[in-house]
């Protein structure tokens, strides 16, 4: 009974213990798992915390890089805009530049076109002044008239006619004297600001163009190696010089002159041909009859072609652009053909620069001027080839090409033969004259210029009271010396007008010609 006692009191303490031992090792399991979940708690704060730091890092880099790029990108795209902005103010300032030279230039041509209107209406005025008063003065010279002739009656018993005739003639005298000094006055008045105008515009052409004087030349030298290539240029009795003479129709002059040869011919195409042929034979040295034909057919093919690039490089150098083909070639002949020795080709490019500058200054069409002026001679190539004169010759040809009407009143016209369409057609004229006529640009036979001079002196001392005539400065003046009683003041105003025009229709030359009369008269007595 004692051993059960024990026993179940063993049993029951074992119990015990083992709950006792159970709570506490549950309590214990607790305790520990607690501390291991505050533990991995605070392990994951930590990481939690160390992330979140990452992320704040990161994002404050990725915050800083995008606001950077953000102020690349605003300072790019300000530049840009900046640059835009400045382009177009720049285009602005220059378009206002443009307008404001164009209001100068109007307002320039609007001043100068005021003043012409005034100076107009001034002379416009003087003139109804002027008839004014010769209404006047002939109402005047009427009732002198009627009285004189009523006195003449009464005292000198002439009868009423004659006593009309006389006073007729004594009045015609003095509407003669009036009408010639108020002509007088009125030239003088037109001439003093038109001339200073046209010299102004002239002496801004001139003083713009710069060219050579006057170098007409009828042969042409062709250097050679050695004097031996002279016997093979003549070749076995003459016949390659007479195979190249007939060939080229020029004359090969050959003598003393050591190393050279001359090509003799007025006509300048066949002596440039016959000049580049020889130059070819001698520098192939193969000289003989069937070689020198050959040689001749090519160098005036190249002749042709150079012409043809003459022609279109003129034309494109004074802008006349659209020309015939036909015209163009003309155009390069003109460098082989001179006028007075002067080279049609560099003549008529100066025409027409002058004619060009001139043209802008009156604000008329440059283009066209510039056009009219380069074919204004055209007709001088085929001079030698046609029938009629130049002028003719060059309406002819610019009609059948095509060319517009005022550019043939440019050719018509430079010589006067039919009146001027245009104020272009004036200054083509004004253009060749000056082109003509600056020194050393021509150069003239001596006979034509003595026939000239007498010309000049015939047409002045045809005229009565006229004393003495002498041509001078080369024929551009002539000194009119007239008797003091026969001609009178009023008559010498009128008299150098009516030998200035005579002089233009009976005579050519180039340039101008100033007519000077010259009245004197002297009182001379002795003391003895």
């Amino acid at each position: 009974m004692t051993q059960i006692v024990i026993d179940a009191v063993l049993a029951l303490g074992i119990i015990i213990a083992g709950a006792v031992s159970f709570f506490i090792g549950r309590s214990a399991g607790m305790r520990g798992e607690r501390a291991a979940q505050i533990a991995a708690r605070t392990t994951a704060e930590e990481v939690a915390r160390r992330l979140i730091d990452e992320a704040t890092r990161e994002s404050e880099a990725l915050r800083k890089a995008a606001v950077v790029a953000g102020k690349e990108e605003t300072i790019k795209l300000r530049e840009g805009w900046e640059a835009e902005a400045q382009k177009r103010r720049d285009e602005i300032e220059r378009g206002e530049r443009r307008v404001q030279e164009r209001d100068s230039n109007l307002d320039r041509k609007i001043d100068l076109l005021e003043a012409r209107e005034k100076e107009v209406a001034r002379r416009v005025s003087d003139v109804s002044r002027r008839e004014n008063a010769v209404v006047d003065r002939e109402g005047e010279l009427e009732k002198l008239g009627a009285e004189g002739r009523r006195r003449l009656e009464q005292l000198a018993g002439m009868s009423a006619q004659d006593a009309k005739a006389e006073m007729i003639s004594r009045l015609a005298e003095e509407a003669h004297a009036d009408a010639a000094n108020q002509l007088r006055e009125i030239r003088e008045s037109a001439r003093r600001n038109a001339e200073r105008e046209a010299k102004k515009i002239v002496a801004l052409a001139v003083q713009r163009i710069a060219s050579e004087h006057t170098s007409e030349i009828s042969v042409s030298s062709v250097s050679l190696p050695n004097d031996e290539m002279k016997g093979r240029i003549i070749g076995r009795e003459g016949r390659n010089i007479r195979a190249f003479e007939l060939a080229t129709g020029v004359d090969v002059i050959i003598d003393d002159t050591p190393d050279t040869v001359v090509v003799s011919c007025f006509d300048p195409v066949r002596r440039e041909v016959a000049r580049v042929a020889l130059s070819k034979l001698v520098a192939d040295g193969r000289i003989h009859p069937g070689r020198i034909e050959e040689v001749v057919e090519k160098s005036r093919k190249e002749v042709d072609a150079a012409i043809q690039d003459m022609g279109e490089q003129a034309a494109y150098e004074v802008g006349a652009h659209g020309l015939n083909v036909e015209l163009i070639r003309l155009i390069g002949r003109m460098q082989y053909r001179t006028s007075y020795g002067q080279n049609i080709l560099h003549h008529s490019k100066e025409v027409a620069h002058l004619a060009g500058i001139m043209a802008a200054e009156l604000g008329l069409d440059v283009t066209m001027a510039k056009r009219g002026a380069l074919l204004h001679d055209i007709g001088k190539v085929l001079t030698h080839e046609h029938e009629g004169t130049h002028v003719q010759l060059g309406v002819e040809v610019a009609t059948r090409y095509g060319e517009h009407p005022l550019i043939i009143n440019c050719i018509a016209a430079h010589h006067d033969d039919v009146p001027h369409e245009s104020e272009i057609s004036v200054l083509v004229q004004a253009a060749d004259a000056i082109s003509g006529s600056r020194p050393g640009a021509r150069r003239e036979a001596f006979e034509t210029y003595v026939k000239r001079l007498e010309g000049l002196e015939r047409i002045a001392a045809s005229y009565s009271g006229v004393d003495k005539v002498f041509a001078i400065q080369a024929g551009r003046e002539i000194r009119v010396i007239v008797n003091p009683d026969d001609v009178d003041d009023f008559r010498m105003a009128a008299l150098s007008e009516e030998i200035a025009r005579r002089i233009e229709t009976e005579l050519q030359y180039p340039g101008q010609i100033k007519i000077v009369v010259i009245r004197e008269q002297r009182a001379v007595d002795f003391a003895r």
